[in-house]
């Protein structure tokens, strides 16, 4: 769904008046009579679709001043931007105490409105990611932000909440990319260790020969580099959860001192002369098949027991495409606002061509696509073109692509106000909580789904940003994965971004500069850190 706007105005025309900016900005207003009717809305169910609220603060009855100390208490992350003709101070620093995001005064330039909503989402969006790290940071996330309204996610979720009430060990299984880390942080934060120390082991990055120091930790001295004590992964996590990613990459040795630590409720540090006790609530996670590696020998039948106490399966997303349009709108939302463009939306087209893939690399690698198509997109709206490497492996869309690709930018009507639908189930959203609106999702009928600007009016507009140059000039762009779906390395993109213009261009500097939107000084001494040698003709 688009993001909604809540107007609330006793002026019939003015309401028209913002409702006609609103959906013209491609968001989808909602517009009600009075301060009265918006706290009826806002308190009822549809209310949590909201994602933002434009305010007048003069009204008869319950005024806007009123809303707002209502409202702010109850949402404290839902931004309101308050209208009003009069502007004097003592009134801007009252509305702002009150929890105001923006002020403005009567009348209001669309220009001004749009550029304070465009603000005060973004500002919004960052400021829930940011809530969501620290919660996953310090051990209290929750199944509420995780982004999971698919109905084959609902037995995850609730034997997660079940294994959260006790000690019981857990292990969950699921391909690679599914979300078992965040699953396991989840069932952390609904039980009684919330708020406790998680400690995440990835087992098969660790070197074997350094993994019984990194578990366990090592006296000073026990072997040749060992300068200094080291407590080890159980230990960081007393009193907490520890997790334990790719179990099954573990060696036969370290799962014999593993299957000891668990029974006993203590580790051996290496070089130490006494065991140390630990309280840890264990979780583990594979993408293998444990049962064959047991039959294989290669894993132990009895550490494999003892982990396999509660197994939790999550399916992966070729499974629960239903997840897909919520992701999708997430991560549209988080990533525009962390790199700064003015993406809002995706296209009816783009967003089923999501759908009808599989996703192998299931959540990273949607995550990853969607940065990459952010990246290159040289508008406010995500088209098929700007997802080249989905498209040609999606049937019916390669062609498609190619016609996006060589077509010029069009004007697009936004699409005309729309039934407001009922609260996805949806977490780790902008703000963290299972509550706002997230853009980006479709809406209906053929038209692209806005949740921002509209689209640039010029077929052949001249721009200097690096994707504009990168997708005008050099066919699907310049890609910012490997084959592996893995993001490459800054450095590399940009070091292939500033040779494909100096070919470009023939070696003219003031125009490479120029068009790459960076100083000649810069460029030249980023070629010279890269050890090019050009010769200005």
């Amino acid at each position: 769904m688009t993001q909604a706007i809540l107007i609330v105005d006793d002026d019939p025309a003015q309401r028209r008046i913002l409702e006609e900016v609103v959906n013209r900005d491609g968001y989808r207003a909602i517009p009600v009579d009075g301060g009265e009717a918006a706290l009826a809305y806002l308190e009822g169910p549809a209310g949590a679709e909201i994602a933002l609220v434009v305010l007048d603060l003069v009204m008869p009855g319950v005024d806007g001043m009123e809303v707002l100390k209502r409202v702010h208490p109850q949402k404290p992350n839902l931004p309101v931007i308050v209208l009003t003709a009069h502007g004097g101070i003592e009134t801007v620093v009252n509305v702002m105490r009150e929890g105001a995001s923006d002020f403005v005064v009567k009348p209001v330039s669309p220009e001004r409105l749009h550029a304070s909503m465009r603000n005060a989402l973004k500002v919004n969006a960052l400021t829930g990611e940011i809530t969501r790290l620290q919660k996953r940071q310090t051990g209290r996330l929750t199944f509420a932000d995780i982004i999971a309204p698919s109905p084959s996610m609902d037995p995850v979720i609730r034997l997660g909440k079940r294994a959260a009430q006790s000690n019981i060990p857990i292990l969950i299984e699921g391909e690679s990319g599914v979300g078992k880390e965040l699953i396991a942080a989840a069932i952390q934060g609904e039980g009684d260790r919330a708020g406790k120390p998680f400690v995440t082991v990835n087992c098969g990055a660790i070197p074997e020969n350094l993994v019984e120091s990194i578990l366990f930790g090592h006296e000073k001295g026990a072997f040749t580099g060992a300068a200094d004590k080291h407590a080890g992964k159980f230990q960081e996590a007393n009193g907490g959860t520890l997790f334990l990613d790719e179990i099954g990459e573990l060696p036969l040795d370290i799962q014999v001192k593993l299957l000891r630590a668990l029974q006993e409720g203590e580790v051996d540090p290496v070089g130490s002369k006494k065991p140390v006790k630990v309280d840890i609530r264990l979780i583990s996670a594979t993408n293998r098949d444990m049962l064959q590696m047991v039959k294989e020998g290669r894993f132990r039948e009895d550490l494999y027991y003892r982990l396999n106490v509660f197994p939790v399966h999550i399916p992966p997303l070729r499974q629960r495409k239903d997840d897909i349009p919520d992701l999708v709108a997430h991560f549209i939302r988080r990533l525009a606002a962390e790199e700064g463009k003015e993406v809002v939306g995706i296209s009816q087209d783009a967003l089923q061509m999501l759908k009808a893939y599989d996703w192998p690399g299931n959540v990273r690698q949607i995550e990853n696509t969607i940065f990459r198509a952010i990246v290159l997109c040289d508008g406010d709206v995500l088209q098929v073109s700007d997802f080249p490497q989905i498209a040609t492996m999606v049937e019916g869309y390669s062609d498609a692509a190619r016609h996006y690709d060589s077509a010029p930018a069009l004007q697009v009507t936004p699409p005309a106000q729309q039934n407001a639908p009922g609260a996805a189930r949806s977490g780790m959203t902008g703000n963290g909580m299972a509550s706002n609106g997230m853009i980006g999702t479709a809406a209906a009928s053929e038209v692209p789904v806005y949740a921002g600007q509209p689209a640039q009016p010029q077929a052949h507009a001249q721009t200097n940003s690096l994707a504009d140059f990168a997708r005008s000039n050099f066919s699907d762009g310049i890609s910012i994965t490997d084959d592996a779906g893995n993001v490459r390395k800054l450095e590399d993109i940009e070091a292939e971004m500033i040779r494909l213009a100096i070919d470009k261009y023939k070696g003219h500097m003031t125009e490479v500069a120029r068009r790459l939107g960076i100083g000649r000084s810069t460029l030249y001494r980023k070629v010279r850190d890269m050890g090019l040698e050009v010769r200005e003709n």
